[in-house]
């Protein structure tokens, strides 16, 4: 039996927004990932079960390992298409707002959400959430968005409307978001809510082939170079640090997606407890860190680059030169107490 996480209070003012309300839009964070992706296409196909008019907004292109799930298609990318971005939110009577916490999380979309007279439902397992919603299902201790949405779903009595098709984005969220279930999955409840999904005719061999094994061979060769090359190891700190540079990702053709679980690679070292990846952008340079058992990643990203996260897996950003940002971060991991003792 599932252990009911989200309050009988927030399930009963969503539904009734849900029953209300028939133009619905779903947004989610920049550079959206398999839980951003899986979570908002879940939702997206739940409500067209259930009659409604809905359409998914991301800020900008995902990864194409995510493109074979159904409804992707359908996606309006705000970068792309921003005057159509800007008529779904100004028409929308309820927007979901999915796998961020804060609307700039949510880039040029997030300032529209934010203005918009819609109702605005979050679901969200990132912590300390922003109110600029009507309601607000947070619950950081949950591994995935994905898994928060079959929680809402059943929750609501709809589980019979729950499709093969949603069952598929559900577990693309949850697998992604876990590292195939290797971090934040201890919780016995993720394993029902899988048995629950393979019950809906889900082959999850199938889901795992179709993200991790149709990569580019620039994608793989990026992969080698950046082990051999590009690692960098701080033994005195138990940490782990790999670069890559705007050319350097153009000379192994680079797409979205194709530096995904990069950063945790290191963490596979014995005793390399911290692991972060700096990648230069076009307008910044972007941040992502792992970590091993206590060690606060995203205290980490918080202190050193205004980001955040989750214990062991967070992100930031940064606007200066890539040189600069590795100084930062370099400056920082000597004078930061605990990480040399972390054991």
């Amino acid at each position: 039996m599932l252990n009911k996480i989200i309050s009988e209070h927030h399930i009963q003012q969503a539904k009734k927004l849900i029953e209300k309300y028939d133009k619905i839009v779903i947004v989610t964070h920049v550079s959206p990932d398999g839980d951003a992706i899986g979570s908002s296409l879940a939702m997206y196909h739940f409500l067209l079960e259930l009659g409604k008019s809905v359409n998914v907004l991301v800020p900008n292109n995902f990864p194409g390992f995510l493109k074979w799930m159904s409804g992707a298609k359908d996606i309006v990318v705000g970068e792309w298409k921003p005057a159509l971005a800007d008529e779904l939110i100004q028409s929308a009577e309820l927007i979901f707002c999915l796998d961020f916490n804060i609307p700039k999380r949510s880039g040029d979309l997030g300032a529209r959400v934010e203005k918009s007279s819609a109702k605005k439902i979050m679901i969200d397992h990132h912590p300390e959430p922003g109110d600029f919603c009507d309601i607000t299902i947070s619950h950081p201790e949950i591994s995935s968005t994905s898994e928060l949405i079959f929680r809402f779903i059943c929750r609501m009595g709809m589980f019979d409307d729950f499709t093969r098709t949603c069952a598929e984005c559900i577990y693309t969220g949850m697998m992604t978001d876990t590292g195939s279930f290797t971090y934040n999955s201890n919780d016995p409840h993720i394993y029902y809510i899988i048995s629950e999904l393979l019950e809906k005719g889900m082959d999850k061999d199938v889901v795992y082939d179709r993200v991790y094994n149709h990569c580019s061979e620039g994608k793989l060769r990026l992969q080698g170079y950046v082990l051999y090359e590009k690692m960098k190891i701080y033994e005195r700190y138990h940490a782990a640090l790999i670069v890559l540079s705007h050319e350097e990702q153009q000379r192994f053709q680079w797409k979205r997606g194709d530096t995904e679980g990069l950063v945790n690679m290191p963490l596979s070292i014995d005793g390399i407890y911290f692991s972060v990846f700096i990648r230069e952008e076009e307008n910044m340079i972007k941040l992502s860190f792992r970590s091993k058992g206590a060690f606060p990643s995203n205290q980490f990203a918080s202190d050193v680059f205004q980001g955040g996260g989750h214990l062991n897996a967070s992100g930031g950003e940064f606007y200066g030169t890539l040189d600069e940002a590795v100084a930062k971060f370099e400056t920082a991991l000597l004078n930061y107490k605990g990480l040399a003792d972390e054991k």
